[in-house]
């Protein structure tokens, strides 16, 4: 036990000392036990005498073996080698194992000593033979070996499996049988489960381990079996605190406990070892440690795998969470509600937007509606390229280039064709679609240029018609082509006239048809006035643009909507 290899590091060392001096110490309390629980003085003066006087014959003997028994005597050639064997008895324990795995069959009746491979001619195949030579020529007990046969039962072939010895008997040989193959199936077990245990006697060291247990630690098969401190070495550094801990609570506190192992022999093998005290009775000194080792790699691979994994969607969370954060409130400085600029131009003007919910509120929609010094109204919507941060803040970008540049007093072509080569400057990540108009409230006109948007809908009379297109037909999108030339639609306005611009987030389906997409809009536009018709005042405008969204939201969205609604509410 002090033969202990050299630790890598001195925290190391410190471990494998208190482990080793843990098992010293459990040692010596062994060794004292005795001197204060020897056996109880005897009696002087009264002999001891032993029940019956005569000897058991060898039926009785035979019948005593709580196991399937056939007594065989064997049949050699002229070389001596053994030809056949006969089975010339064979024990009660033998005709109930029959009786039980062949149920309401009539017993076969052995009118003395009859051939072992005639009655049962597929053992010649197993390793019965081989054990039968041996043992009678060397005189030596064979198995147990697990042994597979056939028998012919009453519904047809049966295959039998048990755990068989052959052991010599005077001249004759003890063939035995236990039912199932235990040692068979223990080792199948510990393969499947990958799986081993062992018993320590932490008086003497002494090891009783299982059959795959060198295998399973990566220990070298004809090396001498481990004791605990020798298990203690040879483990990584990381592992001997959780040994330690699970030693003193077997040892000293009597409780099972278990910790988990790396081996030096097997790097990248995590096993975990479950121990409980053996003690010889109830409440009195642990004896020895019984434990079970269980080949963990691939569950704690797997939880290590889903941890990692649940850490990785918490930042993402968490990122996605505070993008949405910085994006509310950039979307908040940069797109203000209105207030009364429109209402002194004869105009009602409400906003309606839905976030893309995948991209955590953040999205590329933008509008505007502010009073230029020509007392005209400027009023725009567009949709910036791509989604998140980036997409904001491209959006913020071309907001307040175009309200800078509105006070030009330029037309609105010119403005389009600014705000163009402003995001053909910014980089060719930087596109987008946009409506920009200026409403000329002294003729009741709309002015407007279409940047590869969806051209505005007017709603008039109960119906919804798309705005015609500006001569040549919608322009290239924004930031595609510099230098690039746009024209302006014109729409005069009568009273109570609606006219709705709006980002093909709200309408366009995954693989959908951009003309169904505008139908799908005027449908819903012309119902949502039917059962919905807005009143006089801004709130009941506002509540028909919520219900029209209404009408055309689900989750089938894949991007944020915005829908702009005006509303003509004075005369020219």
């Amino acid at each position: 036990m002090d033969d202990l290899p050299p630790a890598p590091d001195a925290r190391a060392r410190l471990e494998l000392r208190a482990i080793r001096e843990l098992l010293r110490s459990q040692r010596r309390r062994i060794r004292a036990y005795p001197r204060g629980h020897g056996p109880p003085p005897g009696e002087p003066g009264r002999p001891r005498t032993l029940p019956g006087t005569g000897f058991p014959t060898g039926r009785e003997v035979l019948d005593a073996l709580p196991v399937p028994a056939l007594l065989l005597t064997p049949v050699c050639g002229e070389a001596g080698d053994v030809v056949d064997v006969h089975c010339t008895s064979h024990n009660a324990a033998a005709v109930a194992y029959v009786a039980e795995r062949f149920p309401g069959s009539p017993l076969p009746r052995w009118p003395g000593p009859v051939s072992l491979y005639e009655r049962l001619p597929s053992l010649h195949r197993t390793p019965v033979p081989r054990m039968i030579s041996r043992a009678h020529h060397d005189r030596d007990a064979q198995g147990p070996e697990a042994v597979e046969w056939v028998v012919n039962g009453p519904s047809g072939p049966v295959r039998l499996i048990a755990d068989v010895r052959v052991s010599p008997c005077g001249d004759q040989l003890l063939l035995t049988w236990e039912r199932g193959h235990r040692l068979l199936m223990a080792a199948a077990a510990q393969r499947l489960v990958r799986t081993c245990w062992a018993e320590w006697n932490l008086g003497d060291d002494g090891v009783e381990p299982s059959r795959g247990f060198r295998q399973a630690l990566g220990l070298p098969e004809n090396g001498p079996l481990p004791t605990l401190a020798d298990l203690a070495g040879a483990a990584t550094p990381e592992s001997l605190p959780g040994l330690y801990q699970m030693l003193y609570e077997v040892t000293l506190r009597k409780r099972t406990a278990d910790c988990y192992l790396r081996l030096r022999s097997t790097p990248g093998r995590i096993t975990r070892m479950t121990a409980e005290p053996v003690r010889i009775a109830p409440g009195s000194l642990v004896w020895g440690v019984r434990a079970v080792f269980t080949d963990v790699t691939a569950e704690r691979l797997r939880r290590e795998s889903a941890d990692h994994a649940e850490r990785e969607a918490h930042r993402q969370r968490q990122h996605a969470r505070t993008l949405g954060e910085v994006a509310e409130a950039l979307r908040e400085a940069v797109l203000p509600q209105f207030h009364d600029e429109p209402a002194a131009y004869g105009l009602q003007a409400t906003v309606v937007y839905r976030p893309d919910a995948r991209e955590a509120g953040v999205g590329g929609d933008w509008y505007k509606v502010r009073t230029l010094p020509d007392d005209r109204l400027l009023v725009a919507l567009g949709d910036a390229r791509g989604h998140g941060l980036a997409a904001v803040t491209l959006m913020a970008k071309l907001r307040y280039a175009l309200a800078g540049l509105a006070y030009t007093e330029q037309p609105v072509e010119q403005l389009t064709y600014w705000l163009n080569d402003t995001a053909c400057a910014d980089g060719i990540e930087s596109t987008a679609t946009a409506v920009i108009a200026r409403y000329h409230p002294e003729r009741s006109l709309l002015r407007w240029t279409c940047a590869g948007h969806p051209n505005p809908v007017l709603l008039r009379d109960g119906r919804a018609t798309p705005l015609p297109s500006p001569a040549g037909g919608p322009g290239l999108p924004l930031g595609v082509l510099p230098g690039t030339e746009y024209t302006a639609a014109v729409a005069p306005l009568r009273t109570g006239d609606i006219v709705l611009m709006y980002s093909d987030g709200l309408t366009e389906r995954r693989d959908s048809d951009p003309d169904q997409d505008t139908l799908r809009l005027l449908d819903a536009a012309t119902l949502s006035l039917r059962t919905k018709a807005p009143g006089p005042g801004l709130d009941e405008l506002h509540g028909y643009a919520e219900d029209l969204v209404a009408r055309l939201d689900g989750p089938h969205r894949t991007d944020d909507a915005t829908l702009l609604v005006l509303r003509r509410t004075t005369p020219p």
